[in-house]
Order: structure tokens, then C-alpha cells, then sequence
């Protein structure tokens, strides 16, 4: 029986999903890479191989196709890079880490429909001139480990990968590596040090590792998400794609919608979806009628969007526009139950925990930040303890080496920006009975 997770299913009786990455799922079992076939499996990869590289990356970048991983990069662009590095050896790697708290889609992706993964990285190896290719899964998904090394073993076995693959004169395979459950491992080039036994900590840029990537060589590096996108944009097109979604971020995107919502899940939908749809005609809305204080966008890193801003659109340039960030594609729902300063002291704890250490913009300021927030969990802070907040904030955001530094300080100033009253009511010379207010009922 195919393993069934609970990934939009109840949403369909309120609002369609448009599948385009999880097609498969429900349908096939995820171990059977005769149901994988059956359902039109590997005849793409073998259409690309025709195609050629040229006319590969043509389509994807005709597609308008960004990545799914948080940064929205051009993925076409992408793989025109690492296709012009002159290079005896090129690599191409699966980002499935998937540290960012609240989202789990690449986990439905790889546990489901493995073969759509592998077979997105090996078109993306015809396109580049790779051979290689790795998917690195974080140590805490075992089960999705046991899925994905069976399923390898089983496309190796009927001839859709290693040598010769389908006949074709092409070579390609992957390997799984598992990363030791880092964060920060989730940022590019700290995942390469990972899969190479260093430390996992980002590495100064440039050179980009589509020039030099995993030991030395040019690589791809692209999400779950997004290699499973490519079967999909070969098979019906560039402008099939392209008409789905907005001009801007087209195709559909898989949201994690978690936290004071009826019907949590990954739901796959449109770009350009709305916050009000997705928490209330996806979701269900807020239960036993609380009302409804944030929703934060993007994952732990991600910005604290009010009531007002429901009509946003989760568009990659739309939410932006709006001050937001859409990220991963994690949606955290909060009702008035919950205090934002006691979410954002949380929120720093866990990033002082992630810090690698490297640079001293976010090992010292994501302590410093958690020592302040506790200042006003405490009701010891003082008025211009708010400004300092904002000041470290923004330094952490300019000066830190990676995204891990960069955007804790989003988070924490989207909290003091929309909800300032909170704070203010923590400081010692706010209300006693207005701090108690704000905390958990």
C-alpha cells in the first residue's frame, strides 16, 4: 500500500489543490518503481536525453521556474552556470535538509514520490554534464532514508540509473548522504563542507559552487521541491508552466500551513494564493473561535505578518512588496493567545543553539538578542532596550556570513515593528496587568 501522509486531503473538499509536485502522491506506491513507471516515469528523462543540454535549459529557464528552497534563484540561470564551468567533473545535489522549524514538504516529497526526485536531478545532470549526483537528507527523516535508498536501488536495478542508463550512452546516479541535523547545514555551502566531513559552516562567496561546488567542482544545488517541478515543465512545456501561478513566480508551491489553524498539512497551490485563503478556506480558520494575532511567513526565520495583510498574495516578489518573506513556503498561525516577545524569545533560543560560530555577527548577537528578549519576558527591560533590540537586528542582518544570521533578524523586527504595544507592555515601566495579558491563557 503506498505510504499516504496527510497532505491536502481534507482541503479538497473546500478548495482544489493543482498538483503539479505532488501528482503522484496517493496514487503510486512510493516503493514500486513499477507504479512510478506506470504512471509515465523515466519516459521524460529520456525525452530530455534527446533534447540535449541546450534545449533543456531553454525550457526551463522559458518556464520562469525559481527555487523552491527560501532564495528563489532563477533555476534555468542556475544550471546555465554550472553547464559553462569548465570542468572535467560536475556534480549535481538535492537540498532535503529541511531544518527550517514548521516545514516538512520535502519530507511528503521524498517519502512519496522518491523516483520524481531522481529523475528531476538526472535531466538536470544531462543538462550540466554531471554523472554524480547526491541527495542530502537530514539525519532526523530515517524513514524518508529507508525510502529513498530503496528506491535507488530499485531505479538502478531496472536500468533508469547508473551506467548506460535506458540504453542511452548517458551515466548518472545518486547517493544519499545524511547530514547530522544542522541548521545552518541547510545554507548551500555549509552543506557541501557537510558532504565533504568538514564542519558545517558556510563558506565565503564568491567563487558560487556553480563554479566551484562539492571538492573544488562545478555543482547544482537545488531543492526537493524543485527537482520535482522538471518532469513536469519537460512533458507539457514551458508555457503550460508558466501560465500557472503569477508572472512574477510562476507554478504551483507546496505550503506547510501549522499552528492555531483547523486543518494543518502541506498543500500544494498557485502562487499568488492569499493568507486568507490558505488559513481560512484551506485551513478552516482559527479553532474554538479564537481570533486570530500573526501569521509568520516563511519559517522560524520569517517575517510576523498582522490580520490586516491577509489579502497578501504568497507571490516571491508579491510578499516581498508587502514587507514579507514566503521562504520554504511554512505558514505559522497564531491566535490571541500567544505573547510575540515569549515567540521571538523562542524564536532566538533555537538560532543561538544553530549558530555555527563562524562569524561573530551572529554567534554573539543571537546570544546578546536572547538575553534581551528575556529582559522583557521578565519585565526588567527598559524603553531603550526596544531601540537596541533593533539596532543589533539590523547589524546581524548586514554583517552575519550567511542566511542563519541574516534572517533571525527579520523575525525579531517584524515582532517589534507590528507589535511594539507588546513590548512596551514587558518594559518596567509598562503595566504589570498588560505583561500578564500578553502571555499564554
Amino acid at each position: 500500500m503506498p505510504h499516504l501522509p496527510r497532505v491536502g486531503l481534507l482541503a479538497r473538499r473546500i478548495m482544489n489543490e493543482t498538483r503539479i509536485v505532488l501528482r503522484n502522491v496517493g496514487k503510486i506506491n512510493p516503493r514500486s518503481i513499477d507504479d512510478y513507471v506506470g504512471f509515465g516515469g523515466y519516459s521524460i528523462l529520456k525525452k530530455a536525453i534527446e533534447m540535449g543540454p541546450d534545449a533543456i535549459i531553454d525550457i526551463i529557464k522559458r518556464s520562469g521556474l525559481r527555487g523552491r528552497g527560501g532564495a528563489g534563484f532563477p533555476t534555468g540561470l542556475k544550471w546555465e552556470f554550472t553547464k559553462n564551468a569548465a570542468s572535467d567533473v560536475k556534480y549535481i545535489v538535492c537540498n532535503a535538509d529541511e531544518g527550517e522549524p514548521g516545514t516538512n514538504k520535502d519530507r511528503i516529497i521524498v517519502e512519496n514520490d522518491p523516483n520524481s526526485v531522481f529523475e528531476g536531478m538526472a535531466i538536470a545532470g544531462v543538462a550540466v554534464g554531471a554523472e554524480m549526483g547526491y541527495i542530502y537528507l537530514r539525519v532526523e527523516y530515517p524513514g524518508a532514508d529507508l525510502i529513498l535508498r530503496a528506491a535507488l536501488a530499485e531505479a538502478r536495478a531496472a536500468g533508469y540509473l547508473g551506467q548506460n542508463i535506458m540504453n542511452t550512452g548517458v551515466n548518472f546516479d545518486i547517493e544519499v548522504v545524511l547530514g547530522a541535523g544542522a541548521y545552518v547545514c541547510g545554507e548551500e555551502t555549509a552543506l557541501l563542507n557537510s558532504m565533504e566531513g568538514k564542519r558545517g559552516e558556510p563558506r565565503f562567496k564568491p567563487p558560487f559552487p556553480g563554479v566551484s561546488g562539492y571538492h573544488g567542482k562545478p555543482t547544482v544545488i537545488n531543492n526537493g521541491e524543485t527537482f520535482a517541478n522538471i518532469t513536469y515543465i519537460i512533458d507539457y512545456g514551458p508555457e503550460d508552466f508558466a501560465r500557472i501561478g503569477t508572472e512574477s513566480s510562476p507554478g504551483t508551491k507546496l505550503f506547510t500551513l501549522c499552528g492555531n489553524v483547523e486543518r494543518r498539512g502541506v498543500y500544494e497551490f498557485p502562487m499568488g494564493i492569499t493568507l486568507r485563503e490558505l488559513i481560512y478556506d484551506v485551513g478552516g480558520g482559527i479553532p474554538r473561535g479564537r481570533q486570530l494575532k500573526a501569521v509568520q511567513t516563511g519559517g522560524s526565520s520569517g517575517t510576523f505578518v498582522t490580520p490586516d495583510k491577509l489579502d497578501m498574495h504568497m507571490d516571491m516578489n508579491l510578499a516581498a512588496a508587502h514587507g514579507a518573506t514566503m521562504g520554504s513556503g511554512a505558514v505559522l498561525v497564531i491566535d490571541d493567545r500567544h505573547s510575540i516577545p515569549e515567540l521571538a524569545l523562542n524564536i532566538t533560543e533555537f538560532f543561538v543553539g544553530e549558530s555555527c560560530g563562524k562569524c561573530t555577527p551572529c554567534r554573539e548577537g543571537a546570544m546578546r538578542l536572547y538575553q534581551l528578549i528575556q529582559k522583557f519576558m521578565s519585565g526588567e527591560a527598559s524603553l531603550a532596550d526596544i531601540d537596541t533590540v533593533k539596532e543589533l537586528s539590523t547589524t546581524m542582518g548586514l554583517a552575519s556570513l550567511c542566511g542563519l544570521g541574516q534572517t533571525v533578524s527579520t523575525a525579531i523586527l517584524t515582532t517589534i515593528d507590528s507589535f511594539r504595544d507588546e513590548y512596551l507592555a514587558h518594559t518596567y515601566s509598562g503595566s504589570r496587568d498588560g505583561r500578564r495579558t500578553t502571555t499564554n491563557a
